[in-house]
């Protein structure tokens, strides 16, 4: 830089004579000074920018709405070159498809990412221990544990010995290890852990080699993974998180909007109001709201069962139960199609989540409510065809005949008469004088034949 001011000075002591060229140099070499120190500015604006440390929790069951936001995390987290993402966890396990999906995210993802068990009594059970294996960097808080990662449709120790149940065990055992053996851990204990329902403390788990690292707070597990040296789709990086920024990203309209109706209960809660909804728009046409409620409420409930894992043979009972009260509304049969429309529904609903946790079933007493309301609308159908099969018949030719005509003229043989507001064309044998009133004795066509009433 000094040469660059010695030559423009010298240069601008010149007399102004000789070729464009010269009488130009002066600005370039201003313009090449100005040009270097915005270069040197932004260079040690860039090395001294502080590396990016991005935090995200994960409290709950895996499910979802879990794995759409962990996921778009780390998208993102890739594209603003964080230099490590910290999953906090605090899980009692969840689906398995989701728990897949969170474990290939961070398996392909360029940016770190330290799963820390926190806060104290935290736990990463089931789902959350194949997370945490997955992870660059496993971290635990004191008083935390991770295990039980028995796939929960195998807890039954009979189921455990079948054929299929060791496969399944199998299966999970060998992902595990897998997961253990990438990232350098203990692949011993996976075995335990699955066939076994195996748990360790962090003070445990640290000693086997199943975790990194414990720490009491972010603080203190950012200083111990500074440093670290973790393989990522990007080649072999060294953690660098001194004097790091710290980010919270919560979660999303999208996330909320995901976790309230994955909700096994909220689905089914909204399938049912579709169903309902449409079956009284068809039974009032024109009414609207619950016609545009129902369709509604059955796409959202739609949707959020294909995000769930569903019995399709349950699905089905469903539907040709609803399918059988419908037709029960529409035309009552005295019970056969409504009574057998409710058992199938009612079966339906209890196999309709294809899952054995706990957190993804449908509430059973949410399905005695719904099945109480449906059998309600039975016995009200019921009873209006009960109680119009008893009533005279009020349309047709045998209510015509119970009538009374008015005679709207005078006539001996054909005339106009007056019924219920309609004018027809009537026959008699004996004369009749206008507002005479008048039997009908017989209906031909769109003709009457009518008689004087008897006096009383």
């Amino acid at each position: 830089m000094p040469s660059i001011m010695h030559l423009l000075s010298k240069y601008a002591r010149q007399p102004r004579r000789g070729s464009r060229g010269s009488r130009l140099m002066p600005f370039i070499l201003l313009a090449l000074l100005l040009s270097l120190s915005a270069a040197t500015t932004l260079t040690a604006q860039t090395q001294s920018a502080p590396p990016q440390v991005w935090l995200t929790d994960l409290d709950g069951p895996v499910g979802p709405a879990t794995s759409d936001h962990i996921q778009r995390v780390l998208e993102r987290a890739a594209e603003a070159d964080v230099a490590l993402l910290v999953l906090r966890m605090n899980t009692p396990g969840g689906l398995d498809s989701s728990m897949r999906d969170i474990v290939s995210a961070i398996l392909d993802s360029p940016v770190p990412v330290a799963t820390w068990v926190a806060p104290a009594g935290a736990r990463a059970a089931s789902a959350g221990a194949y997370i945490t294996a997955a992870s660059h960097i496993a971290a635990m808080s004191p008083a935390t544990n991770i295990g039980s990662s028995t796939p929960v449709s195998l807890a039954d120790a009979d189921t455990q010995t079948s054929a299929t149940g060791q496969k399944a065990i199998n299966d999970a055992t060998a992902y595990l290890e897998g997961l253990q053996e990438l990232r350098g851990r203990n692949t011993a204990w996976a075995s335990q852990t699955v066939a076994d329902a195996a748990n360790l403390t962090a003070p445990d788990a640290l000693a086997q080699d199943v975790i990194d690292l414990i720490a009491n707070d972010l603080d203190e597990l950012l200083q111990a993974a500074s440093g670290l040296r973790v393989e990522t789709t990007r080649g072999t990086l060294s953690v660098n998180v001194d004097n790091a920024d710290i980010t919270l990203i919560e979660s999303d309209w999208r996330h909320d909007f995901l976790n309230v109706i994955t909700n096994p209960n909220i689905a089914y809660i909204l399938l049912m109001i579709g169903v309902y909804g449409l079956i009284l728009e068809f039974y009032n046409p024109g009414l609207g709201l619950p016609g545009i409620t129902g369709i509604i409420c059955l796409l959202v409930g739609a949707y959020a069962l294909q995000l769930l894992p569903i019995s399709y043979a349950g699905l089905a009972l469903m539907a040709v139960g609803i399918g059988l009260i419908v037709f029960e509304v529409i035309s009552p049969s005295f019970g056969v199609f409504g009574l057998g429309g409710l058992a199938a529904f009612v079966i339906g609903s209890v196999m309709l989540m294809d899952t054995e946790s706990a957190a993804w079933q449908i509430s059973l007493p949410l399905i005695a409510a719904v099945t109480v309301a449906t059998g309600g609308l039975i016995i009200m159908v019921l009873g209006a065809a009960l109680k119009a099969w008893r009533q005279p018949t009020v349309t047709g030719d045998p209510a015509m005949l119970q009538m009374t005509a008015v005679a709207m003229e005078d006539f001996a043989h054909e005339g106009h008469v007056h019924v219920s507001g309609e004018t027809w064309t009537a026959q008699t044998g004996t004369p009749v004088h206008k507002g005479d009133r008048l039997r009908i004795d017989q209906i031909n066509g769109l003709t009457l034949h009518v008689s004087k009433q008897d006096p009383t």
